[in-house]
């Protein structure tokens, strides 16, 4: 369709003028007052471009606590766009990065070649751009065939999505189809499954004791507690998508005291919902096995991410968006097993009533890196093409929604 392509083209500087502006905002997911500036800056967008907007306050009854969800949590923000049509589309982005406020002094926007640079600009400033300047491209082109648009920005993605999965999978139950605008990564594609990520949290108490003079009426817990890594160390399945690698741990209290206490932490990734109890399971079967039995273990074990699992529903509307885009003369990668990121994309996909796809955003590199996030700016204009031609075919009946149960 000439029309949106050139559409998509004169709306390319002004998306990278929307880069550069969004990733002056140090929204890191407990930044609270600034995760609330750029809330309310994306919202004065969505107004703009004809949205009704309404700013929602976290509530701790729909609020998930995670152990390391902070006490306050910032707004998020939903806009509705509706049209004279029947289909319900609901587009997902995240406000909040992973650097804490001071990093943009040393790392501001800047572009080099045929990348634009800056923290957060790949995850996921790229998504929040792509997204506004899709609905810009519309109304441009007067286009209103659709339902309703539902546009959801939420503060807390980086921190499991604590007050807004619960959004996250009331709203996908309500829509036709959901498009989440994570990166494009560097193969230029779109993503039919995540990963579910949870966390195991190994506590182990002993009793302290003099290292020097009395170590033998101590229990060590660091002793335990490397025990308790050794034989927990072989959980990871390649087969089936799971890992389990422990990432951190600490004990002890000063150099001269057998530890009375040691804390340890694990990462776990799967690909399937049913695989979280499994792992638990295992856990819970080998801490059983102690090295010192005066030593207390405790388990705490986290599901904090739902896997995105691939759907026939889903797989009908990511052919259709690689038709979109051979149109162009590129080629749409599908991809249905994860790498091993995790997204809100599968809180939308919990209770959905139809396809759920990730990876609308841009094409980018350096996710949670310092000096080297960056996105490919050639990649927008087709990005743009995809985001909008998908919206006008969804709302047409031309794109595939079959129900995925």
């Amino acid at each position: 369709m000439d029309s949106v392509l050139a559409a998509a083209r004169k709306e390319k500087p002004a998306l990278i003028e929307t880069l550069k502006e969004l990733v002056t905002f140090e929204s890191g997911s407990r930044e609270i007052d600034e995760l609330d500036r750029i809330g309310a800056a994306l919202a004065g967008k969505l107004r703009a471009l004809g949205g009704k907007v309404e700013m929602i306050e976290p509530v701790e009854a729909t609020t998930t606590r995670l152990s390391d969800t902070p006490e306050k949590l910032a707004k998020m923000v939903r806009a509705t766009f509706t049209g004279t049509g029947t289909k319900k589309i609901l587009l997902v982005a995240h406000m909040d990065t992973v650097y804490p406020r001071g990093m943009l002094a040393k790392q501001p926007f800047r572009i080099d070649g045929d990348r634009a640079y800056g923290l957060g600009i790949a995850d996921q400033r790229a998504g929040l751009a792509t997204v506004l300047h899709t609905l810009a491209i519309l109304k441009a082109l007067n286009y209103r065939e659709y339902g309703t648009i539902t546009v959801f920005f939420n503060p807390d993605e980086e921190i499991g999505s604590p007050g807004s999965r619960h959004y996250h999978t009331l709203l996908g139950s309500q829509h036709d189809a959901v498009m989440s605008f994570e990166g494009a990564g560097g193969n230029d594609q779109v993503r039919l499954a995540t990963s579910g990520q949870g966390a195991a949290m190994l506590t182990v108490r002993g009793r302290a004791s003099h290292s020097g003079s009395a170590p033998e009426k101590g229990v060590n817990a660091l002793d335990e507690m490397s025990h308790q890594i050794l034989q927990t160390r072989s959980l990871s399945d390649p087969a089936t998508g799971v890992k389990v690698n422990w990432t951190l741990a600490s004990a002890g209290i000063v150099a001269n005291m057998i530890p009375p206490e040691a804390q340890a932490r694990a990462d776990v990734r799967i690909s399937r919902l049913a695989d979280f109890d499994g792992v638990e399971q295992k856990l819970r079967d080998r801490i059983r096995n102690k090295l010192l039995p005066e030593s207390q273990v405790e388990l705490v074990f986290e599901r904090r991410w739902p896997p995105l699992e691939p759907t026939p529903a889903s797989r009908a509307l990511s052919a259709h968006a690689q038709t979109i885009y051979g149109e162009l003369g590129k080629k749409l990668t599908v991809t249905e097993v994860s790498p091993g990121g995790a997204t809100d994309a599968a809180f939308a996909a919990l209770k959905a009533r139809g396809p759920v796809v990730e990876g609308f955003g841009l094409q980018g590199f350096g996710a949670h890196s310092t000096n080297a996030e960056y996105i490919v700016m050639n990649s927008i204009e087709p990005r743009l093409y995809l985001a909008t031609r998908m919206i006008m075919d969804i709302s047409n009946g031309k794109a595939p929604l079959a129900d995925k149960r």
